[in-house]
């Protein structure tokens, strides 16, 4: 056992710096960004933003929506083959998404949708720090070898680069920020995202790789300090949840002047576990909680508070580009 005394900092501690500016108007600012992949060599392009592969969050209807913005969507991995074959899928905004246990479905996807050319992947696991993880990032990427991956969770600079090194493209980082979930209260493991994000931003760019701040953005000036931190892109849950594009028609039409309540719940929660996996194994147990929120519309006006929240913040230190952002930022520690 050892402790480490330097201070790690959470979105909640920290805030940028105003600093003298150029700039006129955040109109101008390009939240645009092009990258070229390290392993797959294919160019990915759009906002930045990634809607969080849950299935309260992740869905098609979201994913249409945030295509008319240029940003991504993960879809979630619970919609059946005959969905996404009938679904008007962007192949330039859409992850695919798929855990451990999902080499077959995984297989088939590709298989059978191809058509869509989809070639962008989300491996998604809780825990990316085990060495099965790992050989099966190594083993998708040999399956796939021009395919964008994505993969994690992690939060430490050494695990991003192993994951960069096995195939990876995007990284993403954070384990127990969200505000589903419980890791953090259930396991007491965890890291404080901003640091998270500025150790594994600086590990995975020397080698190339690309980072996803995954979890713990509560509101717009959250995703500028993500960006600010040295994120290539953010994904947002909670930020994006309980929209319109996030219900069912069932779930609308149930909806009413004395009942707007929205269940949100964590994708290792409880609730999860019993729709998705039968119950709570014996040999583990619930990190997610589900929470009620307000019904909230349309997502397109979210989306543009955002959007104009991190121009705002660009505006404040000179940032005519997105990408120029974390190199025009300092923090300052809030006591």
């Amino acid at each position: 056992m050892r402790i480490e005394n330097e201070r790690k900092l959470d979105f909640d501690d920290v805030l940028i710096k105003p600093k003298r500016s150029r700039l006129s108007t955040r109109a101008g600012v390009e939240l645009n960004r092009k990258f070229t992949t390290v392993n797959s060599k294919v160019t990915i392009e759009g906002v930045p933003i990634i809607a969080a592969n849950m299935d309260t969050v992740g869905t098609l209807n979201m994913a249409s929506s945030l295509a008319s913005h240029n940003m991504f969507t993960s879809i979630h991995k619970h919609y059946s083959l005959e969905e996404l074959e009938a679904a008007d899928l962007s192949s330039d905004y859409n992850f695919a998404t798929f855990g451990l246990g999902d080499w077959d479905r995984m297989v088939e996807f590709f298989d059978k949708l191809k058509d869509k050319n989809i070639n962008k992947i989300c491996l998604d696991v809780a825990n990316g720090y085990t060495e099965v993880f790992v050989d099966f990032v190594k083993q998708v990427r040999a399956k796939y070898p021009d395919k964008i991956i994505m993969a994690g969770n992690v939060v430490t600079p050494e695990m991003t680069e192993a994951l960069i090194l096995a195939g990876a493209d995007i990284v993403k980082i954070g384990i127990g920020p969200g505000s589903v979930c419980e890791t953090r209260i259930v396991t007491g493991v965890g890291y404080p995202q901003v640091s998270a994000v500025m150790e594994c931003a600086d590990a995975a760019h020397g080698i190339g790789g690309l980072i996803c701040a995954d979890g713990g953005c509560k509101t717009s000036g959250d995703v500028a300090k993500a960006f600010a931190a040295g994120a290539d892109f953010v994904m947002l849950g909670g930020m994006l949840a309980g929209h319109k594009e996030c219900l069912s028609n069932d779930d609308l039409d149930k909806l009413d002047g004395n009942n707007n309540k929205i269940e949100y719940y964590g994708m290792s929660s409880t609730r999860a576990m019993n729709k998705y996996s039968g119950g709570v194994a014996a040999h583990r147990a619930s990190e997610g909680k589900v929470s009620e929120i307000e019904y909230r519309g349309d997502v397109n006006q979210t989306v543009l508070a955002i959007l104009g929240g991190i121009r705002s913040a660009c505006t404040y230190v000179g940032a005519a580009k997105l990408k120029e952002l974390s190199k025009c930022t300092t923090f300052v520690i809030k006591n």
